[in-house]
C-alpha cells in the first residue's frame, strides 16, 4: 500500500484520539425507526423537484438561447463556452435532481413503513430451522476492532447462526508485532464461543425443561416467575459484560450503549411486561411461551470460527474482499480433504473421512460484515423475514444501509459521517423507484441467487469460483448488475440497523473515497446488457430507475469534471444568471433539512461543499484510474482503507493541490475584480474561502506540511536492488538433496522459468 501510517498503532482498544473542536458532541444514535415525515415535508420536496427542473428550463431560455439568438456574430470562443457550460450546468442539475428524485422516494418508503411487530417475529421464527452463515473479511485489522464486529453478529436471534472470521492476513508473519496481532485474532472466535458456552447452556436446558414439563402435563403454576428470572438472568449477564468493557472511543461507547446495553433493555422491557402480566394474574399461552424460551436460547448460541484461505494454496489469493468471500462461499457445503503438496496445502473434495477433513456447512442465506461494522440487535430477524414474506421470492440481496456512528472526535469523521447517513437516505429512496444498488459493508444474501451468477475459472488446475465480482475495486455494485441480469431484485430495508466506522483522518479518507470513484464508468456497459436482458423477459423498465442507476455509476466521474472546469475556467460573464443559483437552491435546501433531520447541522452543507472541493483531486484520481483499466485492461490493486488509531499520511499530490485549488481561486478573484466581472468574482472568493477553511479543518496545516515533506522524501528514496534470484537447476544437486516432491508436482516449471530468464544454457540430466 502507498499509504504509509504515522505511528504505531494501539494495540489495547483504550488510547483514543483528542476531540477536537468543532467535533461531534452528540453521542446518542438516531433512531432506529425513521420518523415519518409530515405532509408539509413531502409536498416541499415536490416542490423542489419541479423548481430544479423550471430553473433549468428558464436557464437554458432566458440566458443561453437568448445570448446566442441576440449575437449571431458572437464569436466561436464564446459560442464553444455556451456550449461547454450548458453541458456543465445540466449534467449538475442532474445530480442535483437524482437527489431530490431519491429523497422523496426515501419519504414516501418512511411514510408508508410500519415495523414488524415483536410477536410477528417469534411466531415466523419458533419452528424455524434454516440458517444464516455470517462472514466477516478481515485484514490487518485491530484486534479490538473485530472483536465488537463479531460479538454483534453472534449476539443476533437466529437459529443456527454461524459466524466466520475470512483472516485474511499473512499466514507467516515474521514481525514480532504483526504477528502478535494476528494470534490475538485468531484466538477471538474460541473466546466469545467460550464465553457464550454459560448462558447457552443455562438457557437451552431451561427451554428443555419447559418443554418437558408442558409434554408431561405438568400444572402451570409457577413457569411465569421462572420466565421472569431466566430473562432477568440473560439482562445481567449483559449488563455485566458492559460494565466490564473498555471504553476508549465513541465507538467503543456505541457498542456498550446499543449493541451491548440495547439488548439488555429489550430483555427488560420483557421483563416488565411478563410481570405486569403476573400481577394481573394472567399469563402468556404456553407456544407464547415456548417462543420466549426459544429467543433466549437463540441470542447467545452461535458457531463461531476462522478461516483463513491464504494457508491453502488451491484457493485464489488475489488481494481484495470479493475473492475473500468467494474462497470460503465456495467451499460451502462440502467436506475437504487437506493434501499437501509441493506448493502447499491444497483442499481437494474428501472421498473418505480423515480426522484433520475440513467440513464447511452449508446455509440457505448469508450476511457479509465489514471487520468495522456493527449490527443492532435484531438485523439478521429482521431482513430474513422480509426475504421471506410474500412477494419477495426473488430478492436476492436486502441491507440497512450503514450510518456513521456518532460523536466523532474529529472534524473530518464528523462531516465525512454526515455524507454517509445522507447516502443511507438516498439508498432508502432508490429501492422505492426499483434502483437499489448492494452496499457491501454488510448484507443479508440469498445464497441461491448468487449461485446463479457464479462463474467458474480454471486456475492452475484448480476451480476457482467467481460469486462476487473482483473485476472492479466496487465489488457490490457489479454484482447488483449481475444480479439484476439474472432475474433478481435488491430492497433496503427502511430502518437503522447497522453502523460502520468512517475514516478518522484525511490519509485514511483518500483511500476509501479513491476507490468508492474507481470502477462506477466501467460497469455502465454492463448496465446496458441487463436492460436489453429485462426488455427481452418484458419486464417493466422505467426511466426513473434508469437515470438513477446511470446517476449513481456516473455522477462523480461528470461530477468532478464539472467542478474542475467551473472552478478553473474563466467562463464569459453573460453566461451567468440568478438562475443557475435557484436552480441549484432546492438541492442545497433539501440537503440542510436531511442534515438536520439526521442529528447534523444545516450550516454542515457548506462544510460538505469544501470537503468536496478538497477531495476533487481524490475523484479525479479514481476515476482516471477507471479510465486506464478501460483501455488497458489490467485490473486495479483493491487498496484497503487503513484503520489504524494514530494518523495516515496522505499522498502528497493530494495535498498540494487544494492547495492550488486555493491559489487559483484568489488569482480568478482578482482578475475578475480588475475585469468587473462581479459574478465570478464571488463564485471563486466562495471557493477560495470554503476550500481553504477544508484544508484546515480536515487536512490541517501542520499535517499538510508533514504530509508534503514525506511526500518528497518517498520520491527521493530509492530502494535497494534486491539481488537477482539464482535459477535453481535440479540438475546440479544430488539425490539426498533435490526436492523430489517439487519435481514431481511442478515438472518442468523451473527449466521453463530459466528460459524465460534467458538462461539458455544447456544442462545434462543425469538419471541415477
Amino acid at each position: 500500500m502507498p499509504e504509509s501510517a504515522v505511528g504505531a498503532s494501539s494495540t489495547s482498544g483504550t488510547v483514543s484520539r483528542r476531540r477536537q473542536w468543532g467535533s461531534e458532541k452528540r453521542s446518542e444514535p438516531l433512531s432506529i425507526v425513521h420518523p415519518a415525515p409530515s405532509r408539509r415535508k413531502v409536498a416541499l420536496g415536490r416542490l423542489a423537484i419541479v423548481v430544479t427542473i423550471l430553473g433549468w428550463v428558464a436557464y437554458v431560455v432566458s440566458t443561453i438561447l437568448r445570448e446566442l439568438a441576440e449575437n449571431p456574430s458572437a464569436s466561436f470562443r464564446f459560442q464553444l463556452e455556451a456550449v461547454f457550460y450548458l453541458v456543465v450546468v445540466t449534467f449538475l442539475t442532474f445530480s442535483a435532481l437524482m437527489y431530490l428524485l431519491a429523497r422523496q422516494g426515501a419519504l414516501y418508503r418512511f411514510r408508508d413503513h410500519r415495523r414488524v411487530p415483536r410477536g410477528e417475529l417469534d411466531r415466523h421464527f419458533a419452528r424455524y430451522d434454516e440458517s444464516i452463515t455470517v462472514l466477516v473479511p478481515s485484514y490487518a485489522e485491530e484486534p479490538e476492532v473485530v472483536r465488537a464486529t463479531l460479538w454483534s453478529a453472534a449476539l443476533q436471534e437466529f437459529p443456527n447462526l454461524r459466524v466466520t472470521l475470512l483472516l485474511d492476513d499473512p499466514p507467516f508473519p515474521t514481525d514480532p508485532g504483526v504477528l502478535a496481532r494476528l494470534e490475538a485474532t485468531r484466538a477471538l472466535a474460541a473466546e466469545i464461543e467460550g464465553r457464550l458456552l454459560e448462558p447457552s447452556m443455562r438457557f437451552t436446558s431451561a427451554l428443555s425443561a419447559y418443554q418437558e414439563r408442558l409434554a408431561s402435563d405438568t400444572p402451570a403454576s409457577g413457569e411465569l416467575p421462572r420466565l421472569i428470572a431466566e430473562y432477568e438472568a440473560a439482562a445481567v449477564w449483559l449488563e455485566t459484560m458492559a460494565e466490564n468493557e473498555t471504553v476508549g472511543d465513541h465507538v467503543d461507547e456505541f457498542f456498550v450503549d446499543l449493541v451491548l446495553m440495547g439488548l439488555a433493555r429489550e430483555l427488560r422491557l420483557t421483563v416488565l411486561a411478563l410481570t405486569a402480566a403476573d400481577a394481573q394474574h394472567a399469563a402468556p399461552d404456553p407456544d407464547r411461551m415456548v417462543e420466549l424460551y426459544v429467543r433466549l436460547a437463540r441470542i447467545f448460541t452461535a458457531s463461531m470460527n476462522t478461516f483463513e484461505r491464504k494457508l491453502y494454496a488451491s484457493l485464489s489469493h488475489e488481494a481484495n474482499k470479493a475473492m475473500n468471500l468467494n474462497a470460503y462461499i465456495s467451499l460451502m457445503g462440502g467436506r475437504w480433504h487437506k493434501e499437501k503438496a509441493a506448493n502447499g496445502v491444497v483442499l481437494r473434495p474428501a472421498t473418505e473421512h480423515h480426522v484433520d477433513d475440513l467440513e464447511i456447512p452449508d446455509s440457505t442465506y448469508l450476511l457479509t460484515l465489514d471487520a468495522d461494522s456493527l449490527l443492532l440487535r435484531d438485523y439478521c430477524l429482521r431482513l430474513v423475514h422480509l426475504l421471506e414474506s410474500p412477494g419477495n421470492e426473488r430478492v436476492a440481496v436486502t441491507q440497512t444501509p450503514y450510518s456513521s456512528f456518532r460523536g466523532a472526535p474529529t472534524r473530518i469523521e464528523r462531516v465525512a459521517g454526515a455524507t454517509t447517513d445522507i447516502q443511507h437516505i438516498l439508498h432508502q429512496g432508490m429501492t422505492y423507484y426499483g434502483a437499489t444498488f448492494w452496499v457491501g459493508a454488510n448484507a443479508v444474501i440469498r445464497k441461491r441467487a448468487i449461485e446463479d451468477i457464479v462463474e467458474v475459472e480454471s486456475v492452475g488446475g484448480f476451480d476457482i469460483k467467481t460469486y462476487i465480482q473482483d473485476r472492479t475495486v466496487i465489488e457490490d455494485t457489479e454484482s447488483s448488475v449481475d444480479l439484476g441480469t439474472h432475474g433478481w431484485t435488491l430492497v433496503n430495508y427502511p430502518e437503522r440497523l447497522s453502523y460502520s466506522a468512517t475514516p478518522p483522518d484525511f490519509g485514511s479518507l483518500v483511500v476509501q473515497r479513491r476507490r468508492w470513484a474507481n470502477g462506477g464508468l466501467l460497469i455502465l456497459p454492463k448496465l446496458w446488457n441487463q436492460m436489453r436482458e429485462r426488455k427481452h423477459r418484458r419486464e417493466r423498465i422505467l426511466a426513473r430507475e434508469i437515470l438513477l442507476r446511470v446517476n449513481y455509476m456516473a455522477s462523480i466521474a461528470w461530477a468532478s469534471f464539472g467542478l474542475l472546469f467551473l472552478l478553473g475556467y474563466p467562463y464569459d460573464s453573460r453566461l451567468l444568471s440568478p438562475l443557475v443559483f435557484i436552480t441549484a437552491l432546492p438541492y442545497f435546501l433539501a440537503m440542510g433539512s436531511d442534515l438536520r433531520d439526521c442529528g447534523h447541522r444545516f450550516s454542515d452543507i457548506f462544510r460538505i461543499y469544501g470537503f468536496n472541493i478538497v477531495l476533487l483531486p481524490v475523484n479525479l484520481a479514481g476515476v482516471l484510474k477507471s479510465v486506464q483499466q478501460a483501455f488497458t485492461g489490467e485490473k486495479i490493486p483493491f487498496v484497503r482503507t487503513p484503520k489504524v488509531k494514530d494518523r495516515t499520511a496522505a499522498p502528497a499530490l493530494y495535498v498540494v493541490v487544494p492547495f492550488l485549488i486555493v491559489a487559483y481561486s484568489l488569482f480568478t478573484v482578482w482578475r475578475d475584480v480588475v475585469s468587473e466581472n462581479w459574478g465570478n468574482a464571488a463564485f471563486a472568493l466562495l471557493n477560495a474561502l470554503l476550500a481553504f477553511y477544508a484544508i484546515r479543518a480536515y487536512i490541517g496545516l501542520k499535517n499538510s506540511a508533514v504530509d508534503m515533506v514525506l511526500g518528497v522524501l518517498n520520491w527521493l528514496h530509492v530502494a535497494p536492488r534486491e539481488p537477482r534470484q539464482q535459477p535453481s537447476p535440479v540438475i546440479d544437486k544430488a539425490p539426498e538433496e533435490a526436492d523430489w516432491e517439487a519435481i514431481l508436482y511442478h515438472g518442468d516449471r523451473r527449466l521453463n522459468r530459466d528460459m524465460r530468464q534467458g538462461n539458455d544454457r544447456r544442462r545434462r540430466i543425469s538419471v541415477r
